[in-house]
């Protein structure tokens, strides 16, 4: 009799679909590879096996990846243009009553966030170093060039 994988343990009972969506949440959680197999109670090999022959492991893993780097973009962007949000507050008045209120505050442009940015979405013109090509002909305008020695020395001396 051969053993069928918790996969298909988890197909046969039914509750595949809550386990992978649990799957996509411990991904869009942060968690990597070997955490999501030790909450699984499976091996990282198994787990990696899992990705290889079962679509709807993979898909799940990838789903709750893409919306944690999403989230991370949006907040990066955020944080590199500034922005306004209402925040809820507490002020304490002299006879001790609580008063709950909410305030705008602007979070100004963060100039880290807008160097990261462009450094990853334009390499070519924001990199550190750049790769200038020199053809080794240095061209200048000379308003000397077609003077003779002599009639440069007669300049000098006349600014004398």
């Amino acid at each position: 009799m051969s053993r069928i994988s918790i996969y298909e343990q988890w197909e046969k009972e039914g509750i595949l679909q809550e386990k992978l969506i649990e799957i996509e949440g411990m991904a869009r959680d942060g968690l990597v590879q070997q955490q999501i197999a030790d909450n699984l109670a499976i091996s990282i090999d198994t787990l990696i096996r899992y990705k290889k022959s079962y679509k709807g492991f993979c898909e799940a893993l990838k789903r709750g990846k893409e919306v944690v780097d999403r989230q991370v973009e949006n907040a990066l962007l955020m944080k590199a243009l500034g922005f306004k949000e209402v925040v809820s507050k507490v002020k304490v008045l002299q006879n001790g009553e609580l008063v709950h209120y909410e305030e705008e505050v602007f979070h100004p442009p963060d100039t880290t966030a807008q160097i990261f940015w462009l450094k990853n979405r334009k390499p070519a013109e924001w990199r550190d170093k750049q790769n200038i090509e020199h053809s080794g002909k240095v061209e200048a305008n000379n308003p000397f060039e077609a003077l003779t020695t002599e009639e440069l020395k007669k300049l000098i001396q006349m600014d004398e």
